[in-house]
């Protein structure tokens, strides 16, 4: 289990977080909507909290 979330899963939810932070500087630097701006905001630290927690799973599964 913790080879499968170290090797699949995580990589999915950092590329994720990556994927929006890159959305929100596009946005920003377009001078688009602040109201996008903040949901890409809220997204990505919805996001990271999942891969932080992704991660202590995976490392937790190796100690087992």
């Amino acid at each position: 289990m913790a080879s499968f979330l170290s090797s699949f899963i995580l990589p999915i939810a950092v590329a994720a977080v990556a994927l929006v932070l890159l959305l929100g500087l596009v946005n920003m630097m377009k001078g688009g909507s602040p109201n996008t701006s903040q949901k890409l905001m809220r997204l990505r630290v919805l996001l990271q909290f999942v891969a932080i927690v992704i991660a202590m799973l995976a490392v937790w599964a190796m100690g087992r």
